[in-house]
């Protein structure tokens, strides 16, 4: 707490919660990042006069839940990450209903577009395939919801003066439902190379073939839906990576 009041030296009205520790693989480091930080973040604006906090929660929060997955604080996470993020979400809940904190949770799907790390799935297929190398997939038939970034960053706007979203959890997502595998023969068309050797990754335990969300929050309490097709989010990202070298 000590060390935020010093790096925070000027007044803030909304807070977006984006931070986050990569590594899952790293369980305490996992929990400090995902869970200890965002606690002490809101522990720090909760006297403070703040509109908004948003907090970045995750659809691995719905553990097994079966898609399309709908909001609810009944959840049971499987992984460290979503345990984490878990903990978060009722957390700041619980600031809300015992002192009236302001506080959104979006859980968000797959997100991606220009400059996202090279440790994401779409950037490492981008880069695989417009250097012609040969990399290590799943089985490729997961199905997952991507949302293109500027979508997301449409959300936020939507949410800081819409009183609505207080004390919410909101599921984020395109609506459209694609296959791992879909995308990689999507880009490897596009180069005309890339190499995928399916199978030769095993699933996580933890890891569900279909996850895609329920959007109707989205839709009555925002009144969004996303802008970008999966193909024109894809263009997109394409061009960034194409003027990028890796």
């Amino acid at each position: 707490m000590h060390s935020i009041k010093k790096k925070i030296s000027k007044d803030f009205k909304y807070i977006i919660n984006l931070a986050g520790y990569v590594d899952h693989t790293n369980k305490k480091e996992t929990f400090i990042s995902h869970y200890e930080g965002c606690k002490n973040l809101a522990n720090y604006f909760l006297n403070e006069e703040i509109k908004l906090f948003i907090q970045i929660g995750s659809s691995m929060e719905y553990g097994r839940a079966k898609s399309p997955q709908k909001e609810n604080i009944n959840c049971k996470p499987l992984s460290n990450y979503a345990r984490a993020k878990f903990l978060a979400t009722k957390y700041l809940l619980n600031l809300y209903k015992k002192n009236n904190f302001p506080v959104v949770i979006f859980r968000l799907y797959q997100i991606y577009g220009p400059k996202q790390d090279l440790n994401r799935f779409i950037p490492i297929t981008i880069d695989s395939c417009k250097n012609d190398k040969e990399f290590s997939c799943s089985h490729g038939k997961q199905i997952r919801d991507f949302l293109y970034v500027d979508d997301l960053v449409d959300v936020f706007f939507l949410a800081l003066d819409n009183k609505k979203v207080l004390g919410k959890i909101i599921n984020i997502g395109s609506g459209e439902k694609l296959s791992i595998k879909f995308i990689i023969k999507k880009i490897i068309n596009y180069y005309n190379s890339g190499r995928p050797k399916f199978n030769e990754i095993k699933l996580r335990k933890e890891e569900m073939i279909k996850v895609y969300p329920d959007l109707t929050n989205a839709k009555k309490i925002l009144r969004w839906k996303a802008k970008f097709s999966f193909k024109q989010g894809l263009k997109k990202t394409l061009n960034y990576y194409n003027a990028k070298k890796f």
